[in-house]
């Protein structure tokens, strides 16, 4: 065996096998109107969550979905103010079908909940990219994510009892 397959890292018992639009909206409430009416950039709010479920009990076949929801509202008027009328709002549930093979039990929550949604997150950036845009908007580029933080966070938030996965 040369040093290069020695120190090459084991490969993930994980393979991507589709991904999808679950569901996908672009609202603009205001109408026409806010085009006519919009002075300054509106501040956008941004809410991600990741959610996993296995698909059939006999095997190890998961849909992972990445939810994604932005929110621009009107910069207040005064410093400190209210925001003002909803500009617009895009939701997007993106989502894979993955096969976990014979993974150890201790990485199957983060290969779920980290790893994949690691890999999907730039397909579901440019949709939110691509929509916001095509709304008339200038497009939205979601900055990268730390999904290690994001699901350490749902952990601490969920805390995980003895005997229940």
């Amino acid at each position: 065996m040369s040093d290069s397959e020695q120190s090459a890292p084991p490969a993930l018992p994980l393979a991507i096998n589709l991904q999808y639009t679950r569901d996908l909206s672009f609202e603009v409430p205001g109408g026409a109107e806010i085009f006519a009416t919009l002075r300054s950039q509106p501040n956008i709010a941004v809410n991600i969550d990741v959610q996993a479920s296995k698909l059939q009990d006999d095997e190890s076949v998961y849909e992972v979905t990445l939810a994604i929801k932005t929110e621009a509202k009107e910069a207040p008027e005064t410093e400190g103010g209210a925001a003002g009328r909803t500009v617009f709002i895009a939701e997007l549930a993106y989502a894979a079908v993955v096969t976990l093979t014979n993974p150890p039990q201790e990485l199957i929550e983060p290969m779920l909940l980290v790893e994949v949604p690691r890999l999907i997150f730039p397909y579901a950036r440019n949709i939110i990219s691509d929509v916001t845009r095509d709304g008339g908007f200038p497009p939205i580029v979601l900055q990268p994510i730390d999904f290690v933080a994001l699901w350490q966070a749902k952990r601490a938030e969920f805390p995980q009892t003895a005997g229940n996965a």
